[in-house]
């Protein structure tokens, strides 16, 4: 079969076309089953005269485009493939896989994760994995990752229990994104000198961290180095289903939430971040849906005096929704412990504990999800290019 190279470095099925249809400069491509893509002059001769084979990117800038009549005609090679004739006399084999990807939209950012599953508390436990050889297992990576892109939560057992390896399992999935706590931070009650909440022995309400940047971290990961307390467990909510439930059952206090905004401050003597938002942000069609629940950083609201009165009825509200024991996991930490978490959608928080009798050690990291789906990508293409 021929060798053709595609804009990209995945690996694709050969879909060979069946007709090709169109009035130029658009083409019409059709497979047997019916599925068809109209493909534009410019874009094919982006995608096959203007990529550089070397880096599989467009060498083309805009404004050096030809125009639409570039493209001569098109018709179906004798492999399958769409080959494209300019009018200089050239011809381009155009992947007729890769073609197809885009028509079943493979293409797209949300492709990787697909359709999320909403959660409540008859999960019982999140999906878990064996964390022993995460560091060298492509597989238990790639079911891993997936899993906490579906659930937005996803737990590994049996890692080492050490201050290290919450370094190493984060850099094993891509580069991890500072904050005002550092690269990798340690969770832990610190008598007079703790520098949020989550550093004391207190009850931490259901909550997303974060909420004070423009871009809150896409995942969170917490490892449990040690814990001899008693108390502390660990709770989660899914954001979704605290939507659907707010959407279904209290419709006006959702509209305050999704629409009041409130301004959010992070209190800390060596930074000040600050950004304002709904406490339930949908964004953009294509933005995943960012939490900005977090008490301690929520200063002051950003909206008329005459809706504040709702805002805080519906804040509520929210929290008592988040709170609800039919929605809500809630699990120890145990040594060894790795959970990820979807800190835009999952809700999470701790039952108080007695920091004075055992100790309670977690480290942890943040990590974009731009990074958590790329390294999921690679690793499917890894797999698909074995095969």
């Amino acid at each position: 079969m021929t060798v053709v190279v595609t804009p990209d470095f995945d690996t694709y099925r050969w879909e060979s076309i069946a007709r090709v249809t169109g009035e130029l400069p658009m083409v019409r491509v059709h497979w047997a089953d019916g599925v068809q893509l109209d493909c534009f002059s410019l874009w094919l001769y982006e995608n096959t005269v203007a990529i550089d084979p070397i880096t599989r990117e467009s060498t083309v800038d805009p404004f050096d485009l030809p125009g639409p009549g570039v493209l001569a005609g098109a018709r179906i090679g004798s492999d399958g493939a769409l080959v494209v004739a300019w009018i200089d006399g050239t011809e381009s084999s155009v992947h007729p896989g890769w073609l197809r990807s885009i028509a079943d939209t493979e293409h797209l950012p949300e492709a990787v994760s697909g359709a999320p599953t909403v959660w409540t508390a008859t999960m019982e436990e999140p999906p878990t994995f064996d964390g022993s050889v995460v560091l060298h297992n492509d597989s238990v990576l790639e079911a891993w990752l997936t899993a906490l892109v579906t659930h937005g939560l996803a737990r590994l057992r049996n890692t080492s229990a050490n201050s290290e390896a919450m370094e190493m399992i984060g850099r094993r999935i891509g580069p991890i994104r500072g904050s005002n706590f550092g690269d990798v931070f340690t969770v832990q009650a610190i008598f007079d000198q703790a520098d949020s909440l989550a550093n004391t022995g207190a009850n931490l309400g259901q909550h997303a961290d974060l909420p004070t940047r423009e871009t809150p971290p896409g995942f969170q990961f917490l490892h449990c180095v040690e814990n001899t307390v008693a108390g502390g467990a660990s709770r989660m909510t899914d954001g979704l289903a605290v939507v659907e439930r707010l959407r279904a059952e209290h419709s006006d206090h959702y509209e305050a939430l999704t629409t009041l905004e409130w301004v959010f401050v992070n209190r800390a003597k060596d930074g000040d971040h600050r950004w304002i938002g709904p406490m339930i942000d949908h964004g953009t069609v294509h933005s995943p849906l960012t939490m900005r629940a977090f008490y301690p950083v929520r200063l002051a609201p950003h909206m008329a005096p005459v809706d504040v009165p709702r805002a805080y009825a519906a804040m509520r509200v929210f929290s008592a929704v988040a709170h609800d024991p039919e929605l809500m996991l809630s699990n120890r930490f145990e040594a060894g412990d790795l959970v990820g978490f979807d800190n835009r959608r999952i809700l999470h928080g701790r039952d108080a504990y007695d920091p004075g009798i055992g100790r309670r050690v977690l480290r942890g990291c943040y990590i974009d999800r731009d990074d958590v789906l790329s390294r999921l990508r690679v690793l499917r293409r890894n797999r698909a290019t074995a095969a």
